[in-house]
């Protein structure tokens, strides 16, 4: 008995083939062979299988039930089928070079994302350096500022201690001014106060010069 078989739904790359082989060779069916189909748009595997009547019919029951794992089936066509189907010898042979035709397709696409992510860690290496030079660059910076910023702290120092010995003269040499003008006041004080009495001395020895006349004279 020949039969067509079409499973759509989500069944590309999830291992179907695989299964409805085992299957098939399972129950012992001798021509058998499977593929990927787009029917409407949709997934599909087309499935042809030649045997004997009961083998058939449980391989259909079978597929029905059971599904692979990450398979989502959403409906099963059959139909009676009249051309030739290969032997599941030589579906071996077909399904081993499929994957390595398959193998090869995505060892290629890995080497080129592998190139690509290459490519892309070389830029962001690139961008690292940069970035490193850049921080240096501001690192080299920030030390010349920080040398600058010594450099007027020490200035700023210099000019306190300076600032202190200059507070210190004036702070002196006030003294010795305020000392001098003080000994200075004194003698003018001693000065007056001798200029004083002596005029007041002059004052009363003519004052009674005057008085010893006026008394010869009679007037007292």
């Amino acid at each position: 008995m020949k039969k067509r078989i079409l499973i759509t739904g989500k069944v590309h790359d999830v291992g179907y083939h695989p299964f409805l082989l085992g299957l098939a060779e399972s129950l012992e069916i001798e021509k058998f062979f499977a593929d990927n189909r787009f029917i409407n748009g949709k997934q599909a595997v087309e499935v042809l299988v030649d045997g004997d009547e009961d083998k058939v019919s449980s391989f259909i029951k079978f597929i029905k039930t059971e599904i692979p794992e990450n398979a989502d089936v959403e409906k099963i066509e059959i139909e009676d089928y009249k051309g030739s189907v290969m032997k599941v010898e030589s579906y071996y042979r077909y399904l081993t070079a499929m994957q390595l035709a398959k193998i090869a397709t995505y060892g290629g696409r890995m080497l080129d994302k592998q190139d690509t992510m290459l490519e892309k860690q070389d830029t962001m290496l690139g961008k690292m350096d940069s970035m490193l030079e850049k921080q240096d660059t501001m690192l080299g910076k920030m030390d010349s500022m920080l040398e600058k910023q010594d450099t007027m702290l020490g200035k700023m120092d210099s000019m306190l201690e300076k600032q202190d010995e200059t507070v210190m003269v004036i702070k002196e040499e006030s003294k010795k001014t305020r000392e001098e003008i003080g000994g200075r006041i004194d003698l003018l004080r001693s000065d007056l106060k001798d200029y004083i009495e002596s005029n007041l001395k002059s004052i009363r020895q003519e004052i009674s010069e005057i008085k010893q006349v006026l008394r010869k004279a009679g007037m007292m």
